[in-house]
């Protein structure tokens, strides 16, 4: 089976170095030159753990290629999967679709023979169902043309993993010859016992998003106790404990903190919360208002604790900041909490030193106004206070004591509760986590 992977960034990538070393031919196609130039040189155009070795075995085994033709695309593959962006509508809660809708109608006018067209980008349900229209609309070969979704589920960090041993495949079908074709596709996996869910178009467009919501609530909720917890002298980790023992809640994502960013999470119970209110439902997700709220109050908390740790002015305060990454193993910094609040110190006065592992070069593009150091010694060097924003292993395995000794002040806010507090005041630092006493 030929492959064709439509939109090669962090997504689509992924799945076409995965799907040639599952031992498809696959061709990437994307109309950046240079993102395509650098694939095919065997470089990754962002960090992601293993995909670099997952890319290079992948070009050298002949069975994946890239180009910017689509229509090389359109001729040779039997099968097309859209992974272009769906990012927030400008000054709105919605979903821009512009990426898709284009890519479809590009695409489209090329399809002279039977295929099935495969969508993996997160869209608004009821999308599926109008593309499969417009499809058959302008296909040459018209109803030969069959549109299925197979929602993606990776997690930045884990995402090669999440590609070849994935722990669900959804697809969404309207004739069950398509099922056949991506039964085939994920052969590997379901060989190995990974769930295999079909259904409809419009339930594999929900699953997706109504997955996000959630996990985006339960991070909210623990997130609201810490506010419970602060204003009560609580312990909101022992408290996440003890949630993670029952069996209907469990322990993940029960870590309070500074909030979920990234390029998917935000944004897309944002554009959930709009469909709803365009299909008249509005109110079934009124409670995502809320989830979002939260999530945005924890980075005004952290910089209000700040400055309170200084004396109530950062007019002059020299901070180290561990993290600009949304996350730790990623150097995506797209809506990243850290970044939010270490602009918002230097708003607000404080000169600002930020470290972190991958995320640099991201950060100074973005943020160019701030400082940044090659270290987290460096970062932290004649600091007032060390703010650690990003929980990456090499910031929660730094000697406090060793850190200690460039600092102005011995001052720590863990923003991510996953430094050892009795370490860090064993040697001589005043500590404060979120929700902590």
């Amino acid at each position: 089976m030929r492959i064709s992977v439509l939109g090669t960034g962090y997504l689509g990538a992924t799945l076409a170095a995965g799907l040639a070393q599952l031992g498809f031919d696959v061709v990437g196609v994307d109309t950046d030159k240079t993102k395509i130039k650098s694939l095919s040189e065997g470089d990754v155009p962002f960090y992601e753990p293993g995909m670099e070795e997952v890319l290079r075995t992948s070009l050298a085994s002949g069975r994946l290629r890239f180009s910017t033709e689509l229509a090389e695309a359109a001729e040779g593959a039997e099968v097309h999967f859209i992974c272009v962006g769906t990012p927030q509508r400008r000054g709105e809660n919605a979903a821009d679709l512009r990426y898709v809708d284009g890519l479809v109608d590009s695409l489209a006018p090329l399809l002279r023979r039977d295929c099935l067209v495969v969508g993996k980008s997160t869209v608004p349900v009821g999308t599926a169902a109008r593309l499969a229209s417009r499809l058959r609309e302008l296909a040459p070969a018209g109803a030969g043309v069959h549109l299925a979704w197979n929602p993606e589920f990776l997690r930045e960090g884990f995402a090669v993993a999440d590609t070849l041993h994935p722990d669900r495949i959804v697809v969404g079908v309207a004739d069950p010859a398509d099922e056949a074709v991506l039964r085939e596709v994920y052969a590997a996996p379901l060989a190995e016992g990974t769930p295999w869910v079909a259904t409809d178009l419009a339930t594999a467009e929900l699953v997706k998003v109504a997955a996000n919501a959630f996990l985006a609530t339960k991070i909210s909720f623990i997130n609201a106790m810490a506010e419970l917890c602060e204003a009560t002298g609580a312990d909101v980790v022992a408290l996440a404990d003890a949630l993670g023992h029952d069996q209907r809640i469990g322990r993940r994502f029960l870590n309070a903190g500074l909030g979920f960013g990234g390029g998917c999470l935000p944004k897309d119970i944002r554009a959930f919360i709009a469909r709803a209110g365009e299909l008249g439902a509005d109110e079934a997700l009124s409670f995502l208002k809320e989830v979002d709220a939260i999530n945005l109050r924890r980075r005004e908390r952290v910089v209000e604790l700040a400055r309170a740790e200084v004396g109530g002015d950062l007019h002059g305060v020299r901070v180290g900041v561990l993290g600009a990454a949304f996350k730790p193993d990623s150097d995506d910094i797209r809506d990243s909490p850290a970044l939010t609040v270490a602009g918002q110190l230097q708003l607000q006065g404080a000169t600002v030193n930020v470290y972190d592992p991958k995320a640099m070069d991201n950060a100074r593009q973005l943020f160019p106004t701030l400082g940044y150091a090659d270290s987290a010694l460096a970062a932290c060097r004649d600091a007032d206070i060390v703010l650690h924003l990003t929980e990456w292993r090499e910031f929660r395995d730094l000697d406090p004591a060793r850190l200690g000794e460039v600092v102005s002040c011995r001052r720590v806010l863990d923003a991510r509760n996953t430094l050892d507090p009795l370490a860090w005041r064993a040697a001589g630092w005043t500590y404060r986590g979120l929700g902590r006493p």
